[in-house]
């Protein structure tokens, strides 16, 4: 891993020296070592497998209990800290986006024994001088395939709000309306918010809506822009749209906020440990 940065320090995924596939398995002993506690920001995924021992983990804003038998599937773009994690023993597994994924990260859940097999094949096979990046691939996809991670009221996402949900990634910083993404995937806004409750149970404008909102309270926070500068960097032309909007959807004041989570998060970074 490289770490660039200063406020978020920003993870970019290399693979381990001699490794040609973009997959990485370490402990959370290894992690231990790396780890400062500062807040951080990845560009790849982190499925954290915990065997023993409790801990905590803070994804963008709120904190999960690791416990044992547990896994948490952090995925690229969420702003977290480790904390808490010095009697943790287990196995991360880091690997590079494969297709456009979300930047919501579950609850730890506790997967069946066919997900702890995979792993220990996977982790096996990256320990060997000779892996083979095919080998480590097709591991990973088995892996990913015994998770059954939990999904959040309704169905697997269709192809339809995995087109929207990329979409939105693409352009929420400049268009808040659902009509954009309408005409530009060539669907009908009812269709996008069919969609979308189905695979989340939010509206598609509920869904862009959060979406912002997310951003916002990480540029307040962690990237410490003005509430000015924020709704700026987020496309609204005018400050007052922006603490209207924030205000309308967190029922706090953006500079209120800020001022309340970042005395918060140097609260946790005082208590924290790793």
């Amino acid at each position: 891993m490289v770490k660039t940065g200063q406020v978020i320090r920003q993870l970019t995924y290399q693979p381990p020296r001699g490794a040609q596939a973009p997959v990485e398995v370490m402990t959370f002993a290894r992690l231990r070592a790396l780890n400062d506690g500062a807040t951080q920001r990845a560009d790849f995924h982190v499925l954290a497998f915990v065997r023993a021992g409790r801990g905590t983990v803070t994804a963008d804003f709120a904190s999960h209990v690791l416990a044992p038998h547990t896994v948490i599937w952090i995925r690229p773009g969420v702003v977290h800290r480790w904390t808490e994690i010095g009697d943790l023993t287990g196995d991360l597994v880091l690997f590079v986006p494969t297709e456009p994924v979300g930047l919501e990260t579950s609850v730890p859940w506790t997967p069946g024994a066919p997900a702890w097999r995979a792993l220990d094949h996977l982790r096996y096979e990256s320990g060997l001088a000779s892996r083979s990046p095919e080998v480590l691939r097709l591991l990973l996809s088995a892996l990913l395939l015994r998770l059954d991670p939990p999904v959040a009221q309704g169905a697997p996402p269709d192809g339809t709000f995995q087109r929207f949900r990329q979409a939105v990634e693409e352009d929420f910083r400049t268009h808040h309306d659902v009509g954009h993404y309408a005409r530009r995937l060539g669907y009908s806004e009812r269709t996008l918010s069919r969609s979308a409750h189905a695979a989340t149970g939010r509206s598609a404008k509920n869904y862009l809506t959060e979406r912002l909102l997310l951003e916002a309270k990480r540029l307040l926070v962690h990237d410490g822009l003005t509430p000015a500068a924020c709704g700026r960097r987020l496309g609204f032309d005018d400050p007052s749209n922006f603490s209207a909007f924030f205000l309308r959807g967190t029922g706090t004041r953006p500079g209120a906020w800020q001022s309340a989570g970042t005395s918060a998060a140097v609260r946790g970074r005082k208590g924290g440990c790793g």
